[in-house]
This record gives structure tokens, C-alpha cells and sequence, in this order.
């Protein structure tokens, strides 16, 4: 029976797994040993690894896979992916495969913006605010000195704060609102500190100012953080050729293809419902290489699907076009990534697929994790616009279900040949593989 406990987090590793398989479990040493068998046989490793988070028992594993074959701005790359979901790496190396000899894959970095907030509630006249703001600016910026020494002396920093009356959605309510430059560090807690510093200053010198009456000194500062929302921080990338490129087979014309192709962004610019999936899959391969790096992939989600709503309403992250004769599709993501600091220097697989991208700078990265993303939705709406999303995907697919019902090695390889010309389903496979046991 479940029941709580004190002191936990206090608990060795082992006192913790003894607590939660005998507590949770029916069979407590096989939970043991499925969380035991997790661990990494180099106790450094896994100490590393234990020390991430907080009350660790085993390790989570997910596939590392590679898309080779990305020409991106003329160079060539093999993309790490970390992801559980089937036919995604697969879907990449195809469109990459697919863009090798049509130019690749061309990207553009627009700016690496990152913003901040330090979030108030201001009771009294807006001028004097404003007036007070003007004035200890440049207080603002010097006692943060030593904390943005070492990143201004990189070329980053803070570029700008503004004040931002925010009175006619909460009353009372102001933000400073802080522009960063972070170069190749996410910078995270660099700009949590900073604005921790700014709000600090704030109600200091609101104390000492001289036109303010004795409630408007009182500034209640209600939160300083970095935000995830960081439409600034955008990267473009592009394919494009002529529309008789398109062609691959004899099943459908390059103009056909094309329409097809150009109408289904469409959809998903104008209808919600469509649209949520369509960037849900672009999201496959952006997430797969932002895991695989090293970076946060929960703000990265967060920023790209607020970025999709900015007009109003939720609309596709990618775009199509065939202009005089030449068919363009591109994306415009925001990503605010790092390729120093946290995971980056700590995890061996993160350090060695950074490496496998040439230690590549956060700008770079931006440019590499666009393409993936793009790449997928382009593989995405290939199959969905000629044979149907469900044909490459349940070929992929086939192995999960063969492994769920046990098939050994001579089974998988009958029925892998067998489902080439045949329809996959989890009934199908359960069929065929009890059949095929009959037999012997």
C-alpha cells in the first residue's frame, strides 16, 4: 500500500530503491532489477548521471540515432537525434538524401535576442515612474558590472531595458523588460541572475527617490526570470528547385507533387486542428537534436508553438510556394540554444554529438536544428500528399510490434519480408507471427 514518507531526498540511492520497490511494487526484486540493470557499468559515468537531478534511481534511456547526408550551406553533416518515436530518423535521412543533389539545405540566422522580465506592482503616477526609470538606468546596468563582465567581455551582455506600463491587464502591474545577448550559452542563469540584480537596484533606489511619495517607494517586486518566448531569437531555412526536380518516379508529376505540396501548408497555415500536427511533427526533428545536444527542449517547445500563435491564431511554422517555375519551402523558428555551459560539458553523448557537428557555435546550432525540423516536415508531407502517412510509418512501426510479442530472430526476418508487400497493423503482425509459429 502506497504511503508517504519523510526525509527522502536524505535517503542514500539504494535506501531510495528499497523504499519505492518494496512500497510500489509486487514483485519488488524484479522492479530492482529492471531499475538496476539501467545503470551504467563505469560507476563515474553513472555517478555523473545520478548527479543531474535530484533523488536519482536508474537511468532513462532513449535511442541516439544520425541522419547523415545534410548539405547545410555547402557543408555536409550527420545529425544526431535522440528520440523513441519510429520512422523520424528515418524520415530525415530521406529528405536529406532527397535535398543533396538539389542544393541542400540554405539557413540564415536573423538575430540571437533573448529576453527577461522583471515583473512589479506599481501603485501611483506613471510619469514619476517613468521619470525614476530614466534616471537609474544607468544605475541599473552598473550594478550588474560584475556579473556581465565575463560575458561582455565575449561581446554579449545586456543590451537594452525598457520599462513597459502593463496597467491595462493587471492594475498596478510594470515590467522591466531585458534584451540579452548570450553568444553561444543559452545563458539561463546568467540572465536569472542579472534580473535578480536589476529588481534588487529597483526597489533600492525607489526608496531614495525623491518625488516619490511613501507608497510609491513601496515597489513590490513580484518575480525576475528569463523568458522562453523568444521571438527574436529566429533562424530561417530553405530548400528550393525547379518544380521538375520534384519528380522521383513515374507516379506523380513534379507539378503535380508540387500543387499538392504547396496546397497542404496551406491547410495547415488557415486550420488549427491541422496545424497543431503539422508542427507537431517539424517538432520530431527539432526536439530529437535539441535532446541530443544537450539543450532544453520543454523551452524550445514552449517558444516555437507561442511563436505559432503570435498572429492570434495557431497557424504552420513552415511555408511553400512555386514561383516562376521553382518551388520554395522554408521555415522561421525561433530557438534559443547553447552549445557551453549545463549539459553540454557533462554528458558524454552530448559532448560527442557536438562534436559530430563540428563543435558547432550556438548560431550554428540554431541553423542545424531548423533544417531537421524542416527536413521532417518536408518527409511529412511527401508521404501525406502521394502514398499516405501510414505506409512508411507502420514499416517502421513493425519492429516495435514484433518485439512486443517476442518474435525471435528468424521470425522477425520472415515477417519483415512478408509485411514488404503486405499492409501493417498490430493485428496483422499478430496474425501473421501466430500462423507462422504454427508451422513449426
Amino acid at each position: 500500500m502506497s504511503k508517504s514518507i519523510s526525509g527522502f531526498s536524505k535517503l542514500s540511492k539504494a535506501k531510495k530503491i528499497d523504499w519505492i520497490v518494496t512500497t510500489y511494487f509486487s514483485d519488488s526484486e524484479d522492479a530492482r532489477k529492471i531499475i538496476e540493470q539501467y545503470w551504467n557499468t563505469d560507476a563515474k559515468v553513472q555517478k555523473l548521471h545520478d548527479e543531474f537531478i535530484e533523488n536519482t534511481i536508474t537511468n532513462y534511456y532513449l535511442p541516439l540515432g544520425v541522419a547523415p547526408n545534410f548539405l547545410i550551406n555547402d557543408k555536409l553533416y550527420t545529425i544526431p537525434m535522440a528520440i523513441e518515436e519510429s520512422s523520424v530518423v528515418a524520415a530525415a535521412s530521406k529528405a536529406a538524401k532527397f535535398w543533396l543533389n538539389r542544393g541542400g539545405f540554405k539557413t540564415k540566422v536573423y538575430s540571437t535576442i533573448k529576453i527577461g522580465q522583471v515583473h512589479f506592482m506599481f501603485h501611483g503616477d506613471f510619469n514619476k515612474l517613468r521619470t525614476f526609470f530614466n534616471n537609474i538606468k544607468p544605475r541599473l546596468l552598473k550594478e550588474t558590472a560584475s556579473i556581465t563582465k565575463n560575458m561582455e567581455a565575449r561581446g554579449g551582455g545586456i543590451l537594452d531595458i525598457e520599462l513597459r506600463d502593463k496597467t491595462t491587464d493587471i492594475k498596478g502591474y510594470y515590467q522591466l523588460h531585458v534584451s540579452f545577448e548570450t553568444l553561444d550559452a543559452m545563458g539561463a542563469n546568467f540572465i536569472n541572475s542579472c534580473l535578480e540584480q536589476l529588481a534588487k537596484t529597483l526597489q533600492t533606489e525607489a526608496l531614495n527617490f525623491e518625488l516619490f511619495s511613501e507608497t510609491e517607494r513601496r515597489i513590490d517586486v513580484i518575480m525576475s526570470i528569463l523568458s522562453n518566448y523568444v521571438p527574436e531569437c529566429l533562424v530561417r531555412a530553405e530548400v528550393s528547385c525547379t518544380v521538375e526536380e520534384l519528380t522521383e518516379n513515374d507516379a506523380i508529376s513534379g507539378e503535380a507533387f508540387a500543387r499538392k505540396f504547396v496546397q497542404a501548408v496551406a491547410i495547415a497555415e488557415v486550420e488549427p486542428y491541422r496545424a497543431v500536427t503539422h508542427n507537431k511533427g517539424i517538432m520530431n526533428g527539432i526536439d530529437a537534436v535539441v535532446l541530443a545536444t544537450g539543450n532544453d527542449f520543454r523551452a524550445v517547445e514552449a517558444g516555437v508553438h507561442a511563436y505559432a500563435s503570435r498572429t492570434g491564431r495557431y497557424r504552420s511554422l513552415t511555408h511553400a510556394k512555386v514561383e516562376d517555375g521553382r518551388f520554395y519551402f522554408w521555415i522561421e523558428i525561433p530557438l534559443a540554444l547553447g552549445t557551453i555551459g549545463g549539459l553540454t560539458q557533462l554528458h558524454p553523448l552530448v559532448k560527442l554529438a557536438l562534436e559530430l557537428l563540428h563543435h558547432p557555435t550556438a548560431r550554428d546550432l540554431m541553423q542545424i536544428v531548423a533544417v531537421a525540423g524542416l527536413a521532417q516536415n518536408f518527409a511529412a508531407l511527401r508521404s501525406l500528399t502521394t502514398t499516405g502517412i501510414q505506409k512508411g510509418h507502420m514499416k517502421m512501426h513493425l519492429m516495435n510490434i514484433l518485439n512486443q510479442f517476442g518474435a525471435n530472430e528468424d521470425e522477425k526476418q520472415a515477417l519483415t519480408e512478408y509485411f514488404k508487400s503486405h499492409t501493417v497493423s498490430h493485428n496483422a503482425v499478430s496474425d501473421a507471427l501466430h500462423i507462422l509459429r504454427s508451422k513449426t
